[in-house]
């Protein structure tokens, strides 16, 4: 089932080779990862007719990821999405971090540069699964690096099997420190590059979202969905309410928030989202053991961009469902924990699952 060695990707400015690695199945999915962020930067799937398109936003040069594009498809870390002031109290001491998130007084996907923007190996290149394919990814995350306590070894191992792509994630420390790893893949069922992603149908498992202040920072307490733009507990267009004029919408200039799945954090993925594209009929299942779900439109593409299609990415090209820990909870002792100490294992699993929808079908989250 194997299906190629490494491929070159180009050169860093300070000479190191970038490798990628292709994947298939025997449903007939392709995945192509990068070297460069752990990056997925292609995932092909069929549509109801049974015609193949790449569904992840991305680039077919180096140059692209080094310069221009931000969070393409990346696994992004130390610590995924915001931390508040760049700072946190871990083992009787103010930890302080970079400041990255622009305007705003945060610690962004681990500072810059984050793992998105570093480069991982994999020793063992693709081997064969049940099914399909595998192919891990390691990085050595020095003490220190980003402000962060501990040298932390990660790893990230991206299984092709079956008609899922399985991101199973792992992290040892030398001391404590915190970690709350993702994906930063932007989604377009259509095929990257057709149009925005307004009219795909969106449901989450979740009752409650964290709102945010003006930082993007969450306030106290989860809000519950219901009666807001946010509930996609029933499948909605997630562009249908974007224009509301619901509070949380202006704050973050429409959608960048955690939602709080049902059940926590679990030992096993749960199913917790489903996104349907009604034209191409192609959905996507996603299972994780994570607690949270950062949803975001990917609202600053502005056409400037081209893609792997030789098609600009438009306003809304992307959707991002990030499962993830949630934001800044290394200030927030009310949230799952994100400190990781030596001698234990951090370990999280998300699955997406690919297939299509007959003409007409529901949708609804578990």
């Amino acid at each position: 089932m194997r299906s190629s060695a490494l491929r070159p990707f180009g050169t860093l400015p300070d000479g190191t080779a970038v490798d990628s690695w292709q994947l298939t199945d025997s449903s007939g999915l392709r995945a192509t990862i990068l070297s460069y962020g752990a990056t997925l930067q292609e995932l092909t799937t069929p549509d109801r007719d049974g015609d193949p398109a790449n569904i992840v936003l991305g680039f077919d040069n180096l140059s692209d990821y080094l310069e221009r594009a931000a969070y393409f498809g990346c696994v992004v870390g130390r610590y995924a999405n915001r931390i508040a002031g760049g700072t946190f109290p871990l083992d009787g001491r103010a930890v302080r971090l970079p400041l990255n998130d622009g305007p705003r007084p945060n610690t962004l996907h681990g500072g810059s540069p984050g793992f998105g923007a570093r480069l991982w190996t994999a020793p063992d290149g693709v081997t064969d699964v049940d099914g399909g394919t595998a192919l891990t990814l390691i990085r050595v995350s020095p003490d220190g690096e980003e402000g962060f306590p501990g040298e932390v070894t990660v790893s990230v191992r991206y299984t092709l099997a079956a008609g899922r792509l399985t991101l199973d994630y792992r992290a040892e420390t030398t001391a404590p420190t915190v970690l709350n790893l993702s994906n930063h893949a932007r989604f377009n069922l259509a095929g990257e590059g057709v149009g925005n992603v307004l009219d795909h149908e969106l449901a989450v498992a979740a009752d409650g979202f964290l709102p945010v202040d003006e930082a993007l920072i969450p306030l106290d307490g989860a809000a519950p969905v219901a009666g807001t733009p946010f509930d996609f507990r029933e499948s909605a267009p997630v562009g249908a309410r974007l224009t509301d004029p619901h509070p949380q919408l202006r704050a973050a200039g429409g959608y960048d928030h955690c939602f709080v799945l049902r059940g926590g954090r679990t030992e096993q993925p749960r199913p917790v989202v489903t996104l349907h594209d009604p034209a191409s009929g192609r959905v996507m299942r996603i299972a994780t053991t994570e607690p949270g779900l950062q949803l975001y439109l990917s609202g600053e593409l502005d056409g400037s961009m081209t893609g792997l299609g030789g098609r600009p990415y438009e306003q809304y090209g992307g959707i991002v469902l990030e499962t993830q820990h949630f934001p800044d909870s290394p200030n927030r002792p009310d949230y799952p924990s994100t400190v990781l100490l030596p001698g234990q294992v951090s370990t999280s699993t998300t699955v997406f699952e690919l297939g299509c929808l007959p003409r007409h079908s529901a949708n609804r989250a578990e």
